[in-house]
């Protein structure tokens, strides 16, 4: 039996990864300041906002995201972006939506950000 290769991940075994008590979402990856984590919420989706900068990569599934007071629709591949402290979250969303989330940087966010 192969040892798990611990800087790769697909989707099926992103999603098997156990989710702890109290988050939303599975830890995949630490390393610096880079949190790597596989969120698929099912029904509605309840986070809050986020003290750190956020990138989100859809893995499956399609929707709606509303990112401060902009509603954009969303399918799999696409990336989106969220600065430290800014309300969003996923809605209308099908099923089979899950989604790669990628927090880095420091509390509060980066300096200087024009996406913000």
């Amino acid at each position: 039996m192969s040892k798990p290769i611990m800087w790769q991940w697909g989707s099926a075994e992103a999603a098997r990864a156990p989710i702890p008590a109290g988050r939303r979402s599975a830890e995949l990856l630490r390393h610096g300041s880079l949190e790597l984590r596989y969120y698929a919420p099912q029904g509605t989706d309840h986070q809050e906002p986020h003290d750190r900068d956020e990138i989100y990569v859809v893995a499956s599934g399609s929707g709606m995201f509303v990112r401060g007071g902009e509603r954009s629709p969303f399918g799999p591949n696409d990336v989106l972006f969220v600065p430290a402290r800014m309300e969003h979250r996923f809605e209308d969303f099908s099923s089979d939506f899950a989604t790669w989330v990628m927090f880095y940087g420091p509390v509060g966010g980066e300096k200087d950000n024009p996406f913000a």
